[in-house]
């Protein structure tokens, strides 16, 4: 397995007003070799070089430009384990990271700025920004060439975008439209009248879900680029949503403690609540739809450290509780579902990854991803193809404003099982102490004590 150096990357281009040509670098570790071209690529130490080689090569290297809000900071792995390691690590010098998305081998990340950023798979090589009127993106959702952005505005801009030899983007609409060319226009009665938190695409027949603070959920038409349904969810803010491709089934989550499955009602555009999950009065941050052609199972992460599921009946299609996840210290933020496996974020600073066994509803917990220092805000997580083992590129952003990528790969079951148990035996100790002890970011520490969360 490959390790990196501990070499501080960083990324200019935020305010830049010029573009310079772009230097191409050779930079060679122990065990690594990888050449970087971008127009700005900086590199300045952070920690005092550990050999004579590496302080020969930092010193021929520039200071980093003051004027781009992100670095690559040092990979930290604390827990090394066959099983992941992380590939590349960004510092946002300033803001939050909101929300990340994938597509065609692209990652979009959304923040305070009205920027929003595309990197390249895996290594986060910066490849562009598509720059909106408003800022502070709270939502991501990308499909195919489209990418659907939610703003401070409370309105959805969508993107339509193509990637040859650079990235190029064009807004195709603002939902909702304008509903006057006044020079005071009105506020238009579809527009969500706080913060939109979450959104989800319905592939089959073109519907973009999307929830609010507001505690209401809208059903947009991209087709028409109309809002054809809007319905109070929730009883509290709604914080994620999700839609089942195979039926059209969709699932909000909110922090009045509930979850609940809607339908859209036959050729019509209205919606019905079907069933209500509710197990707990702890709010429900996050959910995650696992369906294969044997089974659908729907995680919802809790602000209590839990994780509930539940799995659908083939003839009844209800949905019955299977049981709950139980490992992490505080409150899950964000869940990834692909396939048997389970990815969870949390507010105790550390990914966890679980496995559903395959024919039932054990779980086990492969793995603990514990490099930030701050509350894991936001996950995303795609298939890698291996010829022998599963792999897969967990994307992580965290209130530690870091945002992390890790390569994981999954052995077949019982041989996972054997190695994590024989060399987690020697650092159970360690391990406990750690999630007993979460390290925290002290201002994290201080935002946590003063009860300001920003975890929305």
């Amino acid at each position: 397995m490959e390790f990196y150096g501990n070499a501080v990357y960083g990324f200019t281009d935020e305010d830049a007003n010029t573009m310079q040509p772009s230097p191409r670098l050779s930079i060679k570790t122990n065990h690594h070799h990888q050449e970087m071209s971008d127009p700005d690529l900086q590199f300045s130490p952070t920690t005092r070089p550990s050999s004579p080689r590496t302080a020969t090569m930092l010193s021929v290297i520039p200071p980093a430009s003051p004027e781009s809000p992100w670095t690559l900071s040092p990979l930290q792995t604390p827990s090394p384990s066959l099983l992941y390691h992380c590939i590349a690590s960004l510092h946002r010098h300033e803001g939050t990271i909101y929300s990340v998305a994938l597509s065609k081998g692209l990652v979009f990340t959304g923040s305070e700025s009205n920027r929003i950023r595309i990197w390249r798979q895996p290594d986060c090589i910066e490849r562009g920004y598509i720059k909106a009127s408003c800022g502070e993106v709270r939502a991501i959702l990308a499909y195919g060439n489209m990418l659907f952005t939610a703003h401070r505005d409370c309105k959805i801009r969508v993107w339509n975008y193509t990637l040859s030899d650079s990235f190029r983007s064009k807004k195709i609409s603002t939902l909702p439209g304008r509903t006057s060319f006044l020079l005071f226009p009105k506020r238009s009665p579809h527009q969500h009248r706080d913060c939109i938190s979450c959104m989800a695409y319905y592939h089959a027949e073109g519907f973009l879900y999307t929830g609010s603070f507001d505690k209401t959920v809208k059903a947009w038409r991209i087709l028409d680029k109309k809002c054809v349904d809007s319905f109070v969810a929730h009883e509290s803010s709604v914080n994620a949503i999700v839609v089942n491709q195979d039926d059209g089934c969709v699932f909000t989550c909110s922090s009045d403690g509930s979850v609940k499955i809607w339908r859209r009602v036959y050729r019509e555009n209205s919606h019905t609540l079907t069933m209500t999950l509710k197990f707990q009065q702890s709010p429900v941050n996050a959910l995650a739809l696992s369906s294969t052609f044997n089974n659908c199972f729907l995680y919802s992460g809790s602000s209590d450290g839990t994780i509930n599921f539940w799995e659908k009946e083939r003839m009844s299609g209800r949905f019955n509780h299977g049981g709950f996840l139980q490992g992490h210290c505080f409150a899950v933020l964000c869940l990834v579902a692909i396939e048997k496996l389970i990815f969870s974020g949390s507010e105790d600073t550390t990914i966890r990854i679980w496995r559903r066994e395959e024919g039932s509803c054990f779980h086990e917990c492969l793995a603990v991803l514990d490099g930030h220092r701050g509350p894991v805000r936001c996950l995303a997580a795609c298939l890698e193809l291996e010829k022998v083992v599963m792999g897969f590129l967990v994307y992580s952003a965290s209130l530690d404003q870091t945002f992390k990528v890790w390569r994981v790969k999954v052995m077949p079951e019982e041989k996972v099982y054997v190695d994590f148990m024989d060399r987690s035996e020697s650092k159970s100790t360690k391990v406990m102490e750690y999630e007993m002890s979460p390290v925290l970011s002290p201002s994290w520490v201080e935002k946590k004590l003063q009860g300001n969360h920003h975890f929305q």
